[in-house]
């Protein structure tokens, strides 16, 4: 897959230290686009004018740069150090991963507290964890720590880290290199992951008529003990949410979207409803309201050092968004909200 991808796979920018992967995203885009600026809480805004000058009309797209890992809270004297989480980590992964620490990517492993390895409990909070870094410095309070991982390709799939939201980025950084009747605004946003809190501010300014989430979200397809439903599944397409914890879509845009891929045999997929959350969140809420919905390629393993995602699933919401953005999505919305 596209180099691009995977240098934004490998960038480490947990919420707040996003400054690695916009810079990533600045240099890609700098020719592409007509206006570049960096907001003041680090979200990138990136502007194109519409073909068409007679089409009134602005639409953001949105994808979050930062990543699910750690903050050090405490650098201890014996060569470990406290952390604690930076959005969702699930406790269950976490001993015995290789991870790195602060901006000299300090290399470490998390294992248990001595103390915690004595209670027997099945899963150690993250209270209880500590990482290892044979003695190392350079590190201090407040510092980022993130998996490490490779980025590499696994028979039909590709594997890496942080592929939420870095697939969402690419996808976006793609998308702005065409040319669509619209006004394009790219909102890379920060900190989604502690409260969808960029893309609320950059929603604001940017003042959109209607949004789309770009994210990498759950694929939970493998066989369960249970027969439950997945909420996406690898190799059907980009999702579309219809409902979230966050928002409920704007259903006029669902409808956009579902036909556009039905005419261009695009294959697609419903999210299952009321799982998980989007930039959308804090988008459809900024100024008098802004219709919004959110498309998302699906990954497995998600806020973990090895997703996974199917590279056909990437093409398919490019030539979703592409097809949707240079048809009715290009131009204002009709009818009323249903």
């Amino acid at each position: 897959m596209n180099e691009l991808l995977e240098k934004l796979s490998r960038a480490r920018g947990v919420a707040g230290h996003e400054g690695e992967v916009r810079a990533i995203l600045r240099e890609e885009l700098a020719p592409h686009v007509e206006d570049l600026t960096v907001d003041s809480i680090g979200n990138l805004i990136v502007r194109k004018g519409g073909s068409d000058s007679s089409v009134r009309h602005r639409v953001m797209l949105a994808a979050h740069m930062d990543e699910v890992g750690g903050m050090v809270i405490r650098v201890n004297g014996d060569g470990t150090v406290k952390f604690s989480s930076v959005g969702g980590l699930d406790p269950r992964i976490l001993p015995g991963k290789r991870v790195t620490i602060g901006a000299q990517a300090v290399p470490g492993v998390i294992m248990r507290a001595p103390h915690a390895a004595r209670t027997g409990k099945r899963v150690t909070p993250i209270s209880d964890l500590m990482i290892d870094t044979g003695g190392a410095g350079g590190f201090e309070p407040g510092d980022m720590v993130t998996f490490e991982s490779d980025y590499e390709e696994y028979g039909r799939l590709l594997k890496g880290k942080a592929f939420d939201d870095r697939v969402g980025c690419y996808v976006l950084a793609e998308l702005m290199k065409g040319s669509y009747p619209c006004e394009l605004v790219g909102a890379f946003t920060v900190q989604e992951e502690i409260g969808l809190r960029g893309a609320g501010v950059a929603a604001y300014a940017v003042e959109p008529d209607v949004a789309v989430a770009l994210e990498g979200t759950v694929a939970d397809d493998l066989p369960k003990e249970h027969d439950v439903s997945p909420t996406t599944e690898l190799g059907r397409g980009p999702s579309i949410s219809v409902m979230d914890r966050s928002a409920h879509a704007d259903r006029r845009l669902v409808r956009i979207l579902t036909e556009t891929a039905s005419a261009h045999d695009i294959p697609w997929q419903f999210k299952q409803p009321g799982v998980g959350g989007t930039d959308v969140g804090t988008i459809h809420l900024a100024r008098e309201g802004v219709p919004a919905v959110a498309v998302a390629v699906p990954c497995r393993y998600i806020h973990t050092p090895a997703a996974l995602m199917d590279p056909t699933d990437v093409g398919h919401t490019l030539e979703l968004m592409s097809k949707a953005l240079s048809g009715p999505l290009g131009r204002p919305l009709g009818g009323r909200v249903e």
